[in-house]
């Protein structure tokens, strides 16, 4: 079955009870039982519900995955993964990463005595110089946020096998329409489905998808036990989301391009971050392992001015100045003060990560809207 056929079709199927082609939402929080421990395969909502459990099976699909996991939120799923981890343990990090994962690690996992380590990993070989006996995983994000940085699955993937450590991949960026890390040798994909999976800025998820059933049956463990699961009624709305993904990331690829294209072209602004130009650093890594290139595109103005930057964020008009991404609706953001305000500002700016750094999450809009959106906000 081929990717757009699974968005609508993997994974699922009719509903047993009435044939109903959509999976039900189970509003419950339990289900009755014959005998005690006599049920039908559920039987509390926090460990199973058939609602969530359909969701699972198409996320599964999407990244040739075998095992699929739903959470309350993205960093649901991510501390789901540390919380496999025990005191002691060292963990790889790439340095330019979400605000909210960099956070979690070092405010929260660090007091437990997790030891993380936050590298550039553009050139994949700079990992093996903090490899040693308490490495237990090398966490990844490819594109970055927000600086759009390209990381070689498959190279990172070589040294996790190597030290026999985990790799997860944080795929949020790319999604499974573009990339699909599991078959580039990753051990767990993690989705903030909040963003492009969901894809309509109505709905805050996280995910994981595994292939090894050792490994699944101990995130089930740590989502049952812990309990930061999601409910029906947003399993079913990123159920929806899933099944319009391929369409939709056609178009913010398209749309993600020509504005690329635009701001790279434009006197007053300074550099534009997107993996599809060729002068991109690791344009021809992004080629072999990505589909297309996205719809997320960073960029600064001229001379790194700041109050330029809020200038522009606040005078447009299609885009929204607002945290997230991936919905239909084109957003703007200033990581330095949004997305990014949890990292201290000497480590903002050894990533890239400036006060006149903007993000965009370009919508599937008409492209000559947007453009002029644009244009009337930078002057």
């Amino acid at each position: 079955m081929k990717f757009n056929t699974k968005t609508i079709h993997g994974g699922q199927e009719h509903d047993k009870a009435y044939g109903a082609v959509m999976p039900p939402i189970y509003q419950t929080s339990t289900y009755a039982q014959s005998t005690p421990g006599g049920h039908k395969g559920y039987e509390y909502s926090r460990s199973q519900n058939p609602t969530r459990h359909a969701l699972e099976k198409a996320l599964a699909s999407i990244e040739n995955g075998n095992y699929g996991l739903a959470f309350g939120s993205g960093l649901a799923a991510i501390d789901a993964v540390i919380k496999l981890l025990n005191p002691g343990d060292e963990v790889i990090s790439t340095n330019d990463l979400y605000g909210g994962s960099y956070r979690l690690f070092t405010k929260i996992f660090e007091r437990f005595g997790i030891v993380f380590h936050f590298v550039g990993m553009e050139n994949a070989n700079r990992i093996e110089n903090y490899v040693n006996s308490n490495t237990k995983l090398i966490w990844v994000e490819t594109p970055t946020n927000p600086m759009m940085n390209i990381i070689d699955i498959k190279s990172v993937a070589g040294i996790a096998k190597k030290y026999d450590v985990l790799l997860a991949v944080d795929n949020t960026f790319a999604t499974p329409y573009l990339q699909q890390p599991l078959d580039l040798g990753a051990d767990i994909v993690m989705h903030s489905a909040t963003k492009y999976l969901g894809g309509h800025s109505d709905v805050v998820m996280g995910t994981l998808i595994v292939k090894d059933k050792e490994l699944a049956d101990r995130l089930y463990f740590v989502q049952n036990a812990s309990g930061a699961v999601c409910g029906p009624q947003d399993s079913f709305l990123v159920l929806r989301g899933i099944k319009t993904l391929h369409i939709r990331m056609q178009r913010h690829c398209e749309n993600g391009r020509a504005v690329a294209e635009y701001l790279k072209a434009h006197p007053k602004i300074e550099n534009v971050c997107w993996p599809g130009f060729e002068s991109h650093p690791n344009h021809e890594i992004a080629k072999t392992q990505m589909k297309d290139f996205g719809g997320m595109v960073s960029f600064t103005t001229k001379g790194n001015n700041y109050k330029e930057a809020i200038k522009i964020v606040e005078n447009l008009k299609i885009f929204t100045l607002a945290e997230s991404l991936g919905g239909v609706e084109s957003l703007a953001g200033h990581p330095a003060s949004m997305t990014h305000a949890s990292i201290p500002k000497e480590k903002r700016e050894q990533t890239g990560i400036v006060d006149s750094l903007i993000r965009l999450s370009v919508g599937i809009e008409d492209m000559e809207d947007l453009i002029a959106d644009l244009e009337q906000a930078i002057g």
